[in-house]
């Protein structure tokens, strides 16, 4: 694995740690290469996340994930993690 592939599946991670521990049940959608790397779900709503290391998306990536079309219920999240983060950034994108 190369060291991008490792900090990002690092960082997804953390992230799914931080949703899990708030109550969410969440996959990883590795190797899919679609717009998404984490879905989060609970009782009442679902998260579609894209997390970036020190960086946000490029505006195409952003336009690529807002034409997701998604129920009342879904949010569209970008989680960034800058590096010794602790915690990320996090947009919605509408």
């Amino acid at each position: 694995m190369n060291k991008q592939y490792t900090k990002g599946a690092r960082n997804e991670y953390k992230t799914m740690r931080l949703l899990e521990i708030a109550g969410y049940i969440c996959l990883r959608t590795a190797g899919s290469h679609g717009p998404f790397d984490v879905i989060a779900l609970s009782a009442s709503n679902i998260l579609l996340i894209q997390c970036k290391s020190n960086e946000w998306p490029t505006p195409a990536e952003r336009e690529t994930m807002s034409l997701v079309l998604v129920p009342d219920n879904c949010r569209k999240l970008v989680h960034r993690w800058d590096d010794r983060a602790v915690m990320p950034q996090v947009k919605e994108i509408t």
